[in-house]
């Protein structure tokens, strides 16, 4: 289990999807693009931004245990 490798992924994979938003946002603007964003694109970063909080916490913990089994 490399959990900074899957760190490492779920930022990348959120930033792509933050850069192609953006994109998008330049051609639709309209109340659905509006519910859209709100409805799933913030709530999708709020739960990455956690779920990175928690890996990173996974990892300590992980290399804790590892340590203290040597």
């Amino acid at each position: 289990m490399n959990l900074q490798s899957d760190k490492a992924v779920l930022m990348k994979v959120s930033k792509d999807v933050a850069t192609s938003w953006g994109q998008v946002k330049e051609s639709w603007h309209d109340v659905k693009s509006e519910e859209f964003e709100r409805n799933y694109l913030e709530p999708l970063q709020s739960n990455i931004t956690m779920a990175v909080a928690v890996i990173e916490k996974l990892d300590k913990l992980l290399t804790k245990v590892r340590k203290d089994c040597e």
